[in-house]
């Protein structure tokens, strides 16, 4: 009986134990974006085949043994280009939110708990900039930068801002005035620290959900600026551009548009059920 009761005040101690989310949505979400990170990564490092390597006579091969995702109109093993392409994709976008994330908790914080005429004037620039579709406004600022891995991200990056300045404000405007901001106030802490020491932490389980959204939204732009051919530029593997060269060859190689598609799917659902996990379990708790 002592070890069981000393057992159980053990697991209650544990700090981190109860700020998990365990459930299903959440392990299904870690671990379908935990092999596409894992695949993204080590395809920056090493691939199957080369990415750009082509070879006449291996042009189209259906999946096999030997490339089990087949081979593309250039003969190139098309898992090892997914690899590589999830890497770029997971990587441009991972940049696209820290970007739009940082600038947004930033703008949102000083607007939300200090109000005023600046709160003004970013506000009615985020109304200005919601006013435009989100991808049109991408294109516009791309036609003005030019295409190219870069430009895409500063691009993406803008367009995503207005929506966690929003996030972030709306936050900052509900816990500014909480008795426990009231007493530090009184208590002399200057207001630097009670922005982002006392305050951002605890919104930071809306702010993750908000990141999950944000990255579906980052590759799902992505995909299409490289579709489109704005994007990353060939011969250099991005799921987009890869979806755009196989749409030319449904019949002759249908398992080229599957597989780019599928990969594509995958991570915007793994996203999609790693924040709904980080959303219930923020309200169970």
């Amino acid at each position: 009986m002592k070890g069981e009761r000393s057992g159980a005040k053990w697991k209650k101690s544990i700090p981190w134990k109860s700020s998990i989310p365990y459930n299903k949505y959440f392990l299904a979400g870690l671990i379908m974006t935990g092999l596409a990170v894992a695949l993204g990564v080590v395809g920056f490092f090493w691939t199957p085949y080369s990415t750009t390597a082509m070879s006449a006579s291996e042009k189209f091969d259906p999946p096999s043994l030997l490339h089990i995702f087949g081979t593309d109109n250039f003969g190139r093993d098309i898992f090892s280009r997914v690899m590589k392409g999830l890497g770029t994709t997971i990587g441009i976008s991972s940049l696209v939110v820290l970007i739009s994330g940082s600038t947004g908790i930033l703008l949102g914080a000083l607007t939300g708990y200090f109000g005023g005429i600046a709160d003004e004037i970013v506000m009615r620039i985020t109304d200005a900039v919601n006013g435009f579709p989100s991808i049109l406004l991408t294109l516009v600022i791309i036609s003005l930068l030019g295409s190219g891995r870069q430009n895409v991200i500063i691009s993406l990056g803008i367009v995503f801002v207005p929506s966690y300045v929003r996030m972030v404000r709306s936050q900052y405007l509900k816990l500014r005035d909480a008795d426990y901001i009231r007493r530090a106030r009184l208590l002399g802490v200057k207001d630097f620290r009670i922005l982002f020491v006392h305050i951002l932490p605890n919104i930071f389980s809306v702010f993750w959900v908000s990141v999950m959204i944000g990255f579906n939204n980052a590759i799902l732009a992505e995909s299409g600026m490289s579709y489109l051919g704005i994007g990353v530029q060939p011969p250099e593997a991005s799921l987009g551009n890869m979806l755009s060269d196989a749409q030319g060859y449904l019949q002759a190689a249908p398992w080229y548009a599957l597989f780019v598609g599928m990969s594509i799917v995958w991570v915007v659902l793994g996203f999609s059920l790693f924040g709904e996990g980080i959303r219930r379990g923020k309200v169970s708790e």
